[in-house]
């Protein structure tokens, strides 16, 4: 038990920063940014649409991130 507890926050903290970075991917292949000026002169490009195609799998990523993060910290870090 004692690994646990010296390897749970190292493991929280890259939870953390994969929240971070899948949160950006997140906005940046949002539907609503295509509308935008923006989003219009970056859907000419070929790579750009071969990554926003990509959007609904990103949410699912991050929500398992951010729920196994989540329930990590309570057990390591809630008081008692």
């Amino acid at each position: 038990m004692d690994t646990f507890y010296s390897v749970a926050p190292s493991v929280i903290f890259a939870l953390g920063a994969i929240n971070l970075a899948s949160g950006l991917l997140i906005f940046f292949s949002c539907r609503c940014l295509a509308g935008s000026k923006i989003g219009a002169r970056l859907m000419r490009y070929h790579s750009y649409q071969s990554f926003y195609q990509y959007h609904c799998y990103i949410w699912r990523a991050f929500w398992a991130s951010v729920i196994i993060h989540a329930s990590l910290a309570l057990v390591v870090f809630w008081p008692g």
